[in-house]
């Protein structure tokens, strides 16, 4: 939708005095298009972001059709092959029904359950997990329903269509939307398939909201300005201020925005994000509010409406019971299944790093684990042999942040160090720390006692589980993370820990090893 076409929807004249539609007093809070604002469209704006995301959803939905079709007619062929096929059935009312009937009732409804479960949500398209779980739900409840309306009508229903159908149809929807997420993700790391956003908030809170916007570019939400009342004109967090919080329909037209987002900091109060609503209304512009807490994933948030006022209940964080015991189970089970397949690989690598200078294979330290208990880490040695008594005088070069120590070019590392550490692969001999239980797949990083003891408040919560042989922090720019950077990621990860997020950990950690990609060193 074009900026004039907002400003007609949105905006009519009553003798001479610009007015919001619908939007009752709106214009006791806000200039109003053709008022006071500042500035007009930011020259080579990029528009036209919904459009492109409807094409992407409209292809998505295509192509989970044709994935449909193809997983039930694979069913069908495996299970029957070329000729037609009866349901068996307890009860007259349902008998003479065709697989190729069945087959086709399972399409349109696989097809409907993934609408309704949000598959196609272009709010959710790009980041996060809760397009893979509508994924999941669907399938999941669309065997469900088949199992409950098959034993309500006495169907028996051949149990090798069924596990090669849902297996199979389920697996190719999760592979189709991950490839799908790929092409939308590198569009948008050019700019293009994003939302445009307007931010309303202060100097205070304004710039957190920002940084949250800028640092995920998967999400699709690009910053344009920001309306703000203690900010004069300039920038703020690199981004341009286009006038106050009252400015913000003005510049919501004008700057031709796909999203408003308020901080929790802004001046509107509850009055004002009402009627500022009311005046979005038939613009075609969301209007979304981030509440005061930060770094909490939604499975924790839950609404619930008491007279019209909309409570958050924030769940506390649930790193017990079990969820802590499948996790357990989860890492015993993996690490074993690794050591034995990539023990022929081990071999290799500990021969390369004993015949560099004949030393030590393994390099032993203490670190600090779950509840701050030390244990012993394990990695392949990619240092010379006196490393540790050499780092005093290297102290003075430190690159790292907070109480890290790094060193791009450090001169204690080897030449089959070097090699080991730009793929990781140093740190598989941590599976026998995930094996013995002091450490798990996943989780945040394990750090020394001479760092633990410079831990504020906030950073001893990593502590809470156990540290993870990779984690958010690996997948993010691993050395190259700030202080500040890396304890955000690993108290993300603390507080809002799934089975869906390991696992997508370690798929993303195996990307990154394999591209070698930078910030390990």
């Amino acid at each position: 939708m074009s900026g004039h076409a907002r400003t007609a929807t949105a905006v009519s004249t009553l003798g001479g005095i610009p007015r919001v539609d619908r939007a009752g007093d709106a214009d006791q809070f806000f200039v109003l298009p053709g008022g006071s604002g500042k500035g007009g469209p930011q020259p080579g704006a990029q528009l036209g972001g919904r459009r492109r995301l409807s094409r992407y959803l409209w292809a998505l939905r295509m192509l989970d059709l044709g994935i449909v079709v193809a997983a039930v007619v694979l069913a069908q062929l495996i299970r029957f092959g070329f000729e037609s096929a009866t349901v068996s059935a307890n009860e007259p009312i349902a008998s003479g029904l065709s697989y190729t009937l069945l087959s086709a009732a399972l399409v349109v409804g696989w097809v409907g359950l993934l609408h309704l479960h949000g598959a196609y949500d272009g709010r959710l398209s790009g980041h996060g997990v809760q397009e893979y779980r509508a994924v999941v739900k669907a399938s999941g409840w669309l065997f469900g329903a088949l199992a409950v309306v098959g034993y309500a009508a006495g169907l028996d229903i051949a149990r090798g269509y069924v596990l090669v159908a849902f297996p199979v149809g389920t697996l190719l929807l999760l592979l189709g939307h991950w490839r799908a997420r790929r092409w939308l993700v590198q569009r948008r790391a050019r700019g293009e398939h994003s939302d445009r956003v307007l931010i309303v908030g202060d100097r205070a809170h304004a710039p957190d909201l920002v940084a949250a916007l800028c640092r995920t570019p998967a999400a699709g939400l690009d910053v344009v300005g920001l309306c703000s009342d203690d900010v004069d004109d300039g920038e703020l967090s690199g981004v341009p201020v286009l006038g106050t919080e009252a400015d913000v329909l003005v510049q919501a037209m004008a700057q031709q925005v796909d999203v408003v987002a308020v901080s929790s900091s802004a001046g509107l109060g509850a009055a004002g994000l009402r009627r500022l609503g009311w005046a979005l209304e038939g613009t075609g512009i969301d209007l979304v509010v981030a509440p005061g807490i930060l770094e909490v994933a939604g499975p924790r948030v839950m609404t619930r409406p008491i007279r019209g006022l909309p409570l958050l209940h924030v769940e506390a964080p649930c790193i017990s019971g079990p969820r802590r015991v499948a996790k357990a189970v989860l890492d015993r089970v993996g690490s074993l299944l690794l050591l034995l397949v990539l023990s022929p690989l081990l071999a290799v690598l500990a021969f390369a790093v004993w015949r560099e200078d004949r030393g030590p294979v393994l390099f032993r330290q203490v670190r600090v684990g779950q509840d701050g208990r030390p244990f012993t880490m394990l990695k392949l040695r990619t240092m010379i042999t006196d490393a540790e008594q050499r780092l005093p005088t290297l102290m003075a070069a430190n690159e790292g942040a907070g109480p890290l120590f790094k060193l791009r070019e450090d001169p204690r590392v080897t030449r089959a160090g070097k090699w080991l550490r730009r793929y990781s692969l140093d740190e598989l001999p941590q599976l026998v720390n995930v094996l013995r239980g002091e450490m798990s797949l996943v989780g945040p990083r394990p750090p020394l006692p001479r760092e633990v003891a410079e831990y504020d408040l906030q950073a001893r919560r990593r502590l809470l589980v156990q540290p993870g042989m990779t984690g958010l922090w690996q997948i993010s720019g691993r050395s190259d993370l700030s202080w500040s950077e890396s304890v955000r990621l690993d108290l993300y990860y603390v507080e809002n820990w799934t089975p869906l997020l390991d696992l997508m950990i370690l798929w993303r950690t195996a990307r990154v090893v394999a591209g070698s990609e930078a910030g390990a060193y």
